[in-house]
C-alpha cells in the first residue's frame, strides 16, 4: 500500500467563486477539491473549469491534497469536466473525485479517459488517483466492485444527501441522527463503505454536515464514523476543519502508546529481547496483534504529523 496520506478534513470549494478558492489555500485542510459538481450552477460550469485551472496552477496549495471534483457520468459535462482540467493543470492535480458512482464501468471509464489524457500530454500516466463517491442505493450495492474497478482509486467517499434521496429516507438533516430511529440510520452504509475500502487498502471518508454553524453536532456526527475507523470527514465551513482535524488525529496519549507498543515489540522478538513472541509492557500484554493495531494508530498519527512526547526504554537484564 502507498504512503498512508492524511486526509482528516476534506475542504469543498466551490469552482465558481475565485475569492473562495484563494481563501482555501491558507486554510489547514489535509485535502481541498475544488468543486465542479453540486455546489456549480449549471451555466457557470465552464467558467469555474477555467478557474480551476488557473488556481492549480497559481499553487500555493502547501503540501494539501489538490482534488476536483467532476460531474457525473450521466450528465453532458463530465468529459469536458476531465479533459480541461487535466490538459490545463494535470501537473498540479493529486486526484478526480468522481460523484454518485453506479458501478466499477464508471471508474473504470474514468481511468481510460485520464490514461489517454496523461499520454497525449506528457503526464506520468497513473500519477492521478480516482475518488469515488457512493451516493446511491446502487452504487452501495456495488460498492467492493467500485474499489477494485482501477489501480488509481484512493478514496471512498460517503455522499449522505444524494443517498437519502435515493433510499427516499424521511429526513431532511443531512448526517445526523433521526429522533424516530432507535439507532445510527447511517451505521450499515458507514460500514459497507468502511469495509470495501479497507478490503482494497484504500481510505474511507465521511461525508458532509450541512448544519455548518453548529460546530458542536458537527463533532458528534464527525466521532461516529471516527470510530468505525473512517480516515477523515468533508468540511464546508472552515469552521469544521480544526474538529475535523482533531476528530480524525489519534490523541496524543493513544499515539504515544501505539509507538512505544511498536518499539517494545521490536526489541523482545529481537536476538537483544529474548526472540519472544509475546511480552509485557508495563500491565498490557503486547503481541503481532497488539502491533497491527498499533501500526494503524502510529500511521495515522504520523500522518498528522504527530510528535511522540515519550520514549521506549528496553528493561535493564
Amino acid at each position: 500500500m502507498a504512503e498512508l496520506r492524511s486526509r482528516r478534513s476534506n475542504l469543498a470549494v466551490p469552482g465558481s467563486n475565485p475569492r473562495f478558492l484563494e481563501k482555501a489555500k491558507g486554510l489547514p485542510a489535509d485535502q481541498v477539491f475544488l468543486d465542479l459538481e453540486d455546489a456549480v450552477a449549471p451555466l457557470a460550469k465552464p467558467g469555474a473549469r477555467k478557474n480551476i485551472v488557473a488556481a492549480l496552477n497559481e499553487g500555493g496549495w502547501g503540501g494539501r491534497i489538490r482534488t476536483v471534483r467532476v460531474n457525473d457520468w450521466t450528465t453532458e459535462w463530465t468529459y469536458r469536466d476531465v479533459v480541461e482540467v487535466v490538459e490545463g493543470a494535470g501537473a498540479e492535480l493529486d486526484c478526480i473525485m468522481l460523484p454518485k458512482v453506479a458501478d466499477a464501468a464508471q471508474v473504470a471509464a474514468l481511468d481510460l479517459l485520464l490514461t489517454q489524457i496523461e499520454k497525449a500530454n506528457g503526464l506520468e500516466v497513473g500519477r492521478i488517483g480516482i475518488e469515488a463517491q457512493i451516493e446511491t442505493a446502487q452504487g452501495l450495492i456495488n460498492v467492493n466492485e467500485i474499489a477494485f474497478a482501477s489501480p488509481r482509486i484512493e478514496t471512498i467517499i460517503f455522499g449522505p444527501a444524494d443517498f437519502m434521496a435515493s433510499i427516499n429516507m424521511k429526513s431532511l438533516v443531512v448526517g445526523a441522527l433521526h429522533p424516530d430511529y432507535p439507532g445510527d440510520p447511517f451505521h450499515h452504509i458507514l460500514m459497507t463503505i468502511l469495509m470495501a475500502a479497507r478490503a482494497r487498502g484504500v481510505q474511507a471518508i465521511d461525508g458532509p454536515f450541512l448544519q455548518v454553524r453548529d460546530v458542536d453536532a458537527f463533532r458528534e456526527v464527525a466521532k461516529r464514523s471516527a470510530v468505525l475507523g473512517f480516515d477523515g470527514k468533508w468540511v464546508l465551513h472552515p469552521g469544521q476543519i480544526d474538529a475535523a482535524n482533531e476528530i480524525y488525529a489519534p490523541s496524543q496519549a493513544d499515539y504515544d502508546h501505539a509507538e512505544l507498543i511498536l518499539d517494545a515489540y521490536d526489541w523482545y522478538t529481537s536476538e537483544a529481547g529474548g526472540k519472544k513472541g509475546s511480552a509485557m509492557l508495563g500491565d498490557e500484554m503486547i503481541d503481532e496483534a497488539s502491533r497491527k493495531m498499533a501500526l494503524v494508530i502510529a500511521g495515522k498519527g504520523r500522518a498528522a504529523g504527530m510528535s511522540r512526547t515519550s520514549s521506549f526504554t528496553p528493561p535493564e537484564s
